[in-house]
């Protein structure tokens, strides 16, 4: 690609909000952990993050595959995100490995470290990397075990003071995680290893697979149990599945019984991941960006509904208010957005005497695009509308558009027949805007119908009058 191609994607990714970052960045992630399109996959997220780390300096920012730090955290990559976008069980900002390398280094594990640095030196000066697998490991325990030790109250020593100096909460909250990661690389290399590219379905087949795969001690662990979850996750099709297996360890679909389980924080995680869909939806939408709103409200309107049908969630629990507020919060970004429409349907096809044309604003053919996707927008809610409870002004919206539109577009075909020349040109900028939106409401046969008719209607008007 070139330079002012690579510009240009880079400003694009720097326009995204937060959550569509860390949406498209955890989509290209899956992408190459399935082994698709993986030229195209790396460099997009090579830009993200260089994006979203605020890299200036391309050679600085570009990973090497020597480069120490980036090898003793080469375990946590599936589970980063940056530090402005939320964070759950199973996952580690990004923004914490630079404090803990540093404190590594300086307190932590020093001698571990500069030994480390000296083994890849020489392993990069014999032009081999025999030995560098060996090497990481033997730091990764290192820096698991100091991790571990820091963090251990002991008698006599302020445990929340010498944590504070490793780096902000953040950090310090990142930290256990961190070292129980890299302490049970194997673990998670293992499971990792067992599971399939992807997973399409997740029935008791694939769950009773999954079960054995994470009978695994150190899998079970409260701290390292969302992560080998979240390993799992990331290779479903539909994320949310990940309740089934909470549900099949506690054989019942009774959130009690569920939450009562150490596999409970799938639900937790689920719950936290639709609520994320849920910000991304409502950023989209206030930037008008609609092109992928499709596949975001499947997305949603599949995962509430698995959560609701799934499991027997009670109104007033924990889990069932946190699944109210993200439906409420679904429906109010979507229904604010579906009662604009009308209006500025209204506002492109409404009929305007001839005297009052002159001082009108011309028909902007990009509002006129815009308004149209949002026309379509109306019809892909309608799709999804019950899940997502917006079920009534959405059905009521569309039924009033087809309505409006299909009138509007034959009186202003007609009004092509007569009226006076100098409105002619705004009013077939108008029949051309009403055709447009035909097609998206009643599809391409009955636009052509309308195009035609409006073409013999400007023939008929242009044909001179009969002599005598």
């Amino acid at each position: 690609m070139s330079q002012t191609s690579t510009e240009r994607l880079r400003d694009y990714l720097a326009q995204l909000p937060p959550q569509a970052q860390a949406l498209l960045m955890r989509e290209f992630e899956r992408a190459i952990e399935r082994g698709e399109d993986l030229a195209v996959a790396n460099f997009v997220l090579e830009q993200l993050r260089k994006v979203v780390r605020g890299a200036e300096d391309d050679d600085e920012a570009r990973p090497r595959s020597d480069d120490p730090a980036r090898l003793l955290y080469e375990p946590l990559e599936p589970f980063l995100v940056e530090s402005n976008f939320p964070v759950r069980p199973g996952q580690i900002r990004r923004t914490s490995l630079q404090p803990v390398w540093q404190w590594l280094g300086r307190d932590g594990a020093a001698d571990a470290a500069r030994a480390f640095e000296a083994a890849i030196f020489e392993i990069r000066q014999s032009g081999s990397n025999a030995g560098l697998e060996a090497a990481t490991r033997k730091f990764q325990a290192a820096a698991a075990e100091a991790i571990a030790k820091i963090s251990t109250p002991v008698p006599g020593v302020d445990t929340q003071r010498a944590l504070s100096r490793i780096g902000p909460p953040n950090v310090v909250e990142d930290l256990l995680s961190i070292g129980a990661v890299l302490g049970a690389r194997e673990a998670l290399d293992g499971l990792g290893s067992r599971l399939p590219s992807q997973l399409r379905s997740f029935g008791d087949p694939q769950i009773a697979s999954m079960t054995s795969a994470l009978n695994v001690p150190s899998l079970q662990s409260p701290q390292l149990l969302p992560f080998a979850l979240s390993l799992i996750m990331q290779r479903l099709v539909a994320p949310w599945q990940i309740i089934r297996l909470a549900i099949k360890m506690a054989a019942s679909d009774d959130e009690i019984r569920v939450a009562a389980t150490p596999y409970g924080i799938a639900v937790s995680i689920a719950l936290h991941d639709l609520s994320f869909l849920a910000a991304c939806l409502r950023t989209d939408i206030r930037r008008g960006q609609l092109d992928n709103v499709g596949e975001q409200l499947k997305s949603l309107h599949d995962s509430v509904r698995g959560l609701r049908t799934e499991l027997d969630l009670r109104q007033d629990s924990a889990w069932g208010r946190q699944l109210a507020s993200i439906r409420a919060d679904i429906s109010n970004s979507l229904q604010s957005e579906i009662d604009s429409v009308p209006g500025r349907v209204r506002r492109i096809l409404r009929q305007r005497a001839d005297k009052d044309i002159g001082s009108a604003p011309k028909v902007d053919a990009v509002e006129v695009e815009e308004t149209a996707a949002l026309i379509d927008f109306v019809a892909v809610c309608r799709t999804y509308a019950s899940e997502l409870a917006i079920n009534e002004v959405t059905l009521r919206t569309y039924s009033d558009l087809q309505h409006y539109v299909e009138r509007s577009t034959e009186s202003l075909v007609q009004s092509l027949r007569g009226g006076d020349t100098k409105s002619r040109g705004y009013r077939q900028m108008q029949v051309k805007a009403a055709i447009r939106f035909c097609e998206v409401l009643f599809g391409h046969d009955y636009a052509s119908l309308m195009s035609r008719a409006a073409e013999n209607a400007v023939v008929v008007e242009r044909k001179p009058p009969r002599a005598g």
